[in-house]
């Protein structure tokens, strides 16, 4: 049977992750309306705010590659918020402290990883349970009461331009095209899509199947504990809020960039700009003056028409 006209840009179409697509409309939206927006320094404010969700994003890709879920990174932040913030550690130097954050983060996600891939425990389960002692011990510590201030130097290290580029945009930049560089380059890379296409071909392949799911979930794990130091140089406060967010906004940026469970085909820049999507969307609701709420229910719908575009196409290919 022959296919029908327009079939196959219709196909096309659909395999072009939504995020493009969002982004392109926040744009176009931006540029008639308040074209004057759209200049480097503003554009880069914006950016700047969702330079944590940007890194993290990239753990939360790597694990859903793997047909995984990592909800603990919003504890694994607010943890490290507090280490940098309550003056247990008062003194110390900046490299203290992110060692003390990537050796958080990677302990968490060891143990995440070691759960889930050995222990065989539900990934939503166990992340969301390391995630909630993770804030309760905070809460705990800190008697439920803002910790302090964050050493200076982070917030100047936040605050660096090179030209009109802040510093944690052009950082959050370089991690993704090294994870891009990563996954494709490298064999763990080739592990983890023969995971997410089919565990149980790649186990009688010789794919060390536990191991690749540990592994991801460690990468996850340090790449959270990047994502903690950039968020509490942001804020330069101690919280016992912050983060929290993160973890959904990153599911929601991942799966608008065309990676769902064990499905990769917008690979790491799909979700960059799924989260770009994120930043744009503050902005034409900033610039519309649509509070909190307005935002909370456009990030839903964006998520919402993401999911039905993922039911269509899947539809469409079966």
């Amino acid at each position: 049977m022959a296919a029908l006209p327009g079939a196959g840009i219709a196909q096309r179409i659909l395999r072009v992750p939504p995020a493009y697509y969002v982004f392109g409309a926040l744009l176009l939206v931006l540029w008639v309306a308040k074209p004057n927006m759209l200049n480097a320094n503003v554009m880069g404010i914006f950016i700047r705010q969702v330079a944590p969700l940007g890194v993290l994003v990239l753990g939360q890709l790597l694990v859903m590659r793997v047909k995984s879920i990592d909800l603990s990174a919003g504890g694994v932040i607010l943890l490290i918020n507090y280490f940098i913030s309550s003056g247990i550690f008062a003194g110390a130097s900046l490299p203290f402290f992110i060692a003390l954050a990537l050796a958080t983060g990677t302990l968490v996600g060891l143990f995440n990883g070691y759960m889930i891939g050995i222990r065989r425990v539900s990934a939503v389960i166990t992340t969301l349970a390391v995630s909630i002692i993770l804030v309760g011990a905070v809460q705990f510590l800190s008697s439920g009461k803002p910790p302090g201030d964050v050493p200076r130097i982070f917030n100047e290290v936040y605050n660096v331009r090179l030209g009109p580029v802040p510093v944690p945009v052009l950082f959050w930049f370089v991690l993704t095209a090294l994870m891009a560089a990563f996954l494709s380059k490298s064999v763990f890379g080739r592990y983890v899509a023969s995971v997410g296409e089919n565990a149980t071909a790649a186990h009688f392949s010789g794919v060390p199947v536990a191991r690749t799911v540990i592994l991801a979930h460690t990468i996850a794990g340090f790449i959270a504990g990047i994502a903690a130091l950039v968020q509490t140089a942001s804020i330069a406060v101690g919280s016992v809020r912050v983060g929290l967010d993160l973890p959904i906004l990153a599911v929601a940026a991942t799966i608008l960039g065309g990676v769902v469970f064990g499905r990769g085909e917008g690979g790491v820049w799909g979700p960059f700009f799924g989260v770009l999507s994120f930043a744009l969307l503050f902005v034409v609701m900033t610039t519309f003056g649509i509070g909190e709420p307005g935002k909370l229910i456009a990030q839903g719908l964006i998520i919402l028409l993401a999911a039905i575009f993922y039911g269509v196409r899947s539809a469409r290919s079966h």
